[in-house]
């Protein structure tokens, strides 16, 4: 196996608690998100703000689509950050660990510019990385080739000594077809037992 020359980590659901059945769920009931979910493409409008849109237009889009779900649907703006609720603070530990011992640490992240500046702004350490490459902003989206690609010409690493952690199998396996390295996120307890594995911590450096 090749030596590992910088860690990738995606963002949301890795590093960045993003639950919005669970909020909605907590608004308004499960049944109630589940009918809303189902006659409102939600997640297509969130792919959306992913590939380059603006979420506050495309929130306004729906909404007018969707009269009888307006309020709700605006929502998805007005309280964007109690869906992204809080940061999942092993992650962040192992973050700052690799870091600190000179390992290069990359995000690679399906995110909007307007939802990512307001996940900056309330969760500072999303930006302690050494570089970013967001879907948005390239107008590539995992898990496209195109995204990966990007990271390996502008960081100049090699993909068989790139390791990436996303809780997407699909992107993982999308990262695995280049030749990069992968671990399916799961929980901060398994991948710090997978970078003490690789060598990239020292077992008293990933505990979580």
């Amino acid at each position: 196996m090749a030596t590992i020359d910088a860690v990738v980590f995606d963002i949301g659901r890795v590093l960045l608690n993003w639950d919005p059945e669970g909020y909605y769920d907590r608004r308004i009931g499960r049944a109630a998100r589940e009918a809303l979910f189902a006659a409102v493409d939600l997640e297509g409008m969130n792919l959306r703000s992913d590939k380059g849109e603006d979420i506050a237009a495309l929130v306004e889009e729906y909404a007018a689509a969707h009269p009888a779900h307006a309020d709700l649907i605006r929502l998805w703006h007005s309280d964007w950050l109690q869906m992204a609720h809080s940061l999942i603070p092993g992650s962040v530990r192992l973050l700052r660990a690799l870091r600190s011992r000179g390992v290069p640490v990359y995000a690679l992240t399906n995110f909007g510019e307007r939802t990512l500046a307001m996940a900056d702004a309330a969760y500072p350490a999303l930006t302690e990385f050494d570089d970013r490459f967001v879907s948005a902003t390239l107008r590539a989206i995992k898990p496209d080739p195109e995204i990966y690609a990007r990271l390996e010409t502008e960081t100049g690493v090699a993909p068989e000594r790139l390791f990436f952690t996303d809780d997407r199998p699909e992107n993982i396996e999308a990262a695995r077809a280049r030749g990069w390295q992968g671990h399916l996120f799961e929980g901060p307890k398994g991948l710090a037992r997978r970078l003490v594995a690789e060598r990239l911590l020292p077992e008293d450096a990933a505990a979580v």
